[in-house]
């Protein structure tokens, strides 16, 4: 059972119609977009490069935290 076109109508003109209204409305939405200026995006790009760094070693610390207690930890309890 074939479903109905949103726009009306079925077959490939339908399907063009509904393209075409689709790329308009982004195209209209993307006139609203507010893009940053040159300045904001180096800083918001510096800061999150520093926040990827700071979570990197906050990760690889913990990791290596839980590495002493579980592996080491187990393997000297067994003993």
């Amino acid at each position: 059972m074939e479903q109905a076109s949103p726009v009306g109508g079925s077959g490939l003109p339908a399907r063009l119609r509904a393209s075409r209204a689709f790329l308009e409305g982004v195209r209209a939405e993307m006139r609203k977009v507010t893009w940053p200026t040159r300045p904001e995006l180096i800083k918001a790009t510096r800061m999150i490069v520093i926040l990827a760094l700071i979570l990197g070693v906050v990760i690889g610390l913990v990791d290596l935290l839980l590495n002493v207690i579980f592996v080491r930890g187990v393997a000297a309890l067994s003993q």
